[in-house]
């Protein structure tokens, strides 16, 4: 095969492992010879349709096997894949499809697209009667692979540009990190539009020969099902998903005996909810990327998982981080700073948009905008993003540190907060606040909670009890639209 690229994956793990179960999605098993033929001929049918050599081919819907074999069918012909989150607007979705420039466009959900050719995922099985491409385009490297379009939380969405060398060294750095066997069976539940279930589960077991389990979409009774009947072996997720796990009612008298590895990213993780898991006998390892570097930056390994809870671990193994001040000067052990990375994972920058490129890669180094302190051992701690940071009478205060001792109150399944503007101190906090389930909660529980637990000036003055928080397409909080409504009355003094 001359294709280097990840379109040869399926046809190099289906010459060595052809019966082996590749995908489950619901009752339907896919073998990893069944995949290579089925994206094959899909390629095929879209080369037919007229897919070159870098033309983008979008894809939008919920997880399904369809997603994969779109994927690696447009690898196949050096083609580019545009995975598009499927809960954006119709006008959010148009944007990106036109602004990548989108050729075919397969979906689930109608939408007026901007794009030459359509095909409804009811449909694709009428594209996969045709022969199985025969002559893989040659990708290298350095080629592009995908565009996926980061959750921005103001103006549009920037297209970060993934190589097949990011994809593949990525994956290196994963397979340093997880021991990640040829038996594996993955719960892929997290959004495969999203950098962390695609790169950090779904390549690395298909990889490794694994057998990747596809959750439509995120369900906690689902998720315990699937654990149950599949023996699930490693999944990742978000703190919210791994938080309605422990807070279901099922949480106490689950088998949970087949877990070898769980993963989180994402979002700095309160430690209460790490050490929930522990608890279980659970090795709970957080790491810490972005979509920019393929994901992955930093990662704890299982075994150092109890020595350092809440850290999100060292630099991968292939890849260089550091920790740097405004002046790009190194940040001392200890004092914040600005996360920089550098490496093979690394993006070469954004689709149609050198502005943006050129502000986010300084000699090499990709600036991530992510605040955190490096202790001696030179492990890495989030404390959060530099725009999510206000200051408070002088004071910097992390609203992440803040949301994990908001999290310690046992009737409080989540937690966001941001600055607001006061006259008098300049910024002070607001915290918006869910409770568990079955729970109560008042405004004023939550200054009481705190009093003790953290510094005066970080304890919000601003409670709202809410029903859910705005996410983004990954589960992320969408701070934007917290800071812009309308004040409550103080809940707690200054």
């Amino acid at each position: 095969m001359r294709n280097a690229g990840l379109g040869s994956w399926p046809g190099r793990r289906a010459a060595m492992s052809p019966g082996h179960t590749a995908l489950i999605f619901g009752e339907r098993r896919t073998t990893y010879a069944e995949l290579h033929e089925r994206s094959a001929r899909l390629a095929t049918a879209l080369r037919t349709a007229g897919i070159q050599p870098g033309d983008r081919v979008a894809y939008l819907g919920p997880n399904h096997p369809s997603f994969v074999e779109t994927m690696f069918a447009t690898w196949m012909l050096g083609a580019i894949f545009v995975p598009l989150n499927f809960r954006l607007t119709p006008p959010e979705i148009e944007y990106q499809l036109r602004h990548s420039g989108t050729a075919l466009l397969v979906h689930a959900i109608p939408v007026d697209a901007p794009v030459r050719t359509r095909i409804a995922l009811s449909d694709l099985d009428a594209f996969r009667a045709a022969e199985p491409i025969a002559d893989e385009a040659e990708t290298g490297l350095d080629d592009v692979a995908c565009i996926l379009y980061t959750s921005g939380t103001t103006g549009h969405p920037k297209g970060a540009m993934l190589t097949h060398g990011n994809l593949i060294w990525n994956c290196y750095n994963l397979l340093v990190c997880v021991d990640v066997a040829s038996d594996e069976i993955t719960l892929v539940s997290a959004p495969l539009f999203h950098v962390a279930a695609l790169n950090q589960c779904l390549l690395p077991t298909f990889l490794k020969g694994g057998t990747s389990v596809i959750m439509p979409g995120w369900d906690v009774d689902g998720c315990f099902d699937a654990i149950a009947g599949h023996r699930i072996t490693w999944m990742f997720g978000v703190s919210q998903m791994f938080a309605g796990l422990s807070q279901s009612p099922r949480w106490a008298t689950a088998d949970l005996t087949s877990v070898r590895c769980l993963m989180t990213g994402g979002a700095p993780v309160p430690e209460a909810l790490i050490r929930a898991y522990q608890e279980r006998g659970l090795a709970f390892c957080q790491g810490y990327g972005m979509t920019e570097t393929a994901p992955g930056a930093t990662f704890l390994e299982a075994r150092e998982s109890r020595a350092h809870i809440g850290s999100a671990g060292l630099p991968v193994f292939f890849t260089d981080v550091r920790v740097a001040r405004p002046d790009l000067t190194p940040a001392d052990p200890g004092e914040p700073g600005e996360v920089l990375v550098r490496g093979p994972n690394v993006t070469p920058g954004y689709w149609n948009d050198p502005a943006a490129t050129a502000a986010a890669l300084t000699d090499g180094w990709f600036r991530s905008g992510d605040l955190a302190i490096v202790d001696e051992a030179g492990h890495y701690r989030i404390i959060d993003r530099t725009k999510d940071m206000y200051i408070s009478g002088g004071e910097n205060v992390y609203p992440a540190e803040v949301e994990a001792a908001i999290f310690e109150h046992p009737a409080v399944a989540e937690a966001a907060v941001v600055g607001v503007p006061d006259e008098k101190w300049g910024e002070v906090g607001r915290a918006f606040v869910v409770p568990a389930p079955g729970s109560s909660l008042s405004p004023g529980d939550v200054p009481a909670f705190l009093a003790g637990r953290l510094a005066r000036y970080k304890i919000p003055v601003y409670v709202d009890v809410v029903d859910d928080l705005p996410r983004t397409g990954s589960n992320k909080v969408r701070k934007g639209p917290l800071r812009t409504r309308p004040l409550p009355g103080p809940a707690g003094p200054r």
